[in-house]
């Protein structure tokens, strides 16, 4: 719980834990239970762009959608901006929405393929920002489509006339769409071209200024990561061996596992 007198983070995680049951039994040897996330708490501050990094396994994307409900935790407690994530899950989609948004690696596959992009955006502004005016609606989409630098005109297109990029800057308008203050972002450059990530990224700091967004950013991508975090927290096994300020990180780990992925990030690059 937050103590009196002090700043209400925009994300609060207690003790979160993820357990998947052991699989086989019978006729094969039984598997037991998979702990992807053990005993994870941290925080967030409001206008802050944390970054969780770790191998692949290490848990950090299962995290992610714990706190946006898309994987339901074993244990531990979430807070946005203040509210119990179990009552907002409660109260329906459109405040869980408002609350909080979810960015894919894979923007394509995260756009639905029968709709275009005006019923996308269309559907997010109606039922969770509670957008009821057509004309409201519209002129809300063409702002959004402007604020990811894409064309309004593109807005009756589908998601596969899109290049990666700018079906990305699409995924993020619809972020915006809903009207949320914090955006997770899940691996949300890995799948583009490196002149494509620098673009977006530079849109995504952008617009953290424009619209005073709050971003957990998980990523394997030390560079990318180097580039945007303020904070840094690195996950090895579900759990979190240490959080430190990006720069001092990067220049000055404490955990030998934090010094073995730098290293190998470095060997890769060079």
């Amino acid at each position: 719980m937050n103590e009196p007198g002090r700043a209400i983070p925009a994300i609060l995680v207690e003790d979160a834990r993820k357990t998947y049951p052991g699989s086989g039994g019978f006729l094969s040897r039984r598997r037991p239970p998979v702990e992807a996330v053990a005993g994870v708490s941290l925080t967030v501050e409001r206008g802050e762009t944390l970054a969780i990094v770790g191998e692949s396994g290490s848990g950090k994307s299962t995290l992610a959608r714990m706190l946006v409900g898309l994987v339901e935790p074993t244990g531990g407690r979430f807070e946005i901006e203040g509210r119990d994530a179990a009552s907002l899950r409660a109260a329906g989609p459109r405040a869980y929405g408002r609350a909080i948004q979810y960015v894919f690696q894979d923007p394509i596959a995260s756009l639905n393929p029968r709709k275009t992009i005006r019923r996308i955006l269309g559907g997010v502004l109606k039922r969770v920002a509670g957008l009821a005016e057509e004309g409201a609606r519209a002129e809300r989409m063409a702002e959004l489509m402007r604020a990811v630098d894409m064309d309004p005109a593109a807005l009756d297109r589908f998601a596969h006339e899109f290049s990666g990029g700018q079906a990305q800057r699409i995924a993020i308008a619809r972020a915006l769409a809903a009207e949320a203050a914090v955006v997770v972002l899940d691996e949300p450059v890995s799948a583009l071209d490196v002149s494509v990530q620098a673009q977006v990224l530079v849109l995504l700091d952008d617009l953290k200024r424009r619209f005073s967004l709050t971003y957990l950013f998980i990523s394997h991508d030390l560079a990318v990561v180097e580039a945007v975090a303020d904070r840094v927290a690195v996950m090895r096994a579900g759990r979190i061996v240490e959080v430190e300020d990006g720069a001092t990180l990067f220049r000055a780990p404490r955990e030998a596992y934090t010094r073995e992925l730098l290293a190998s990030a470095r060997r890769l690059d060079g």
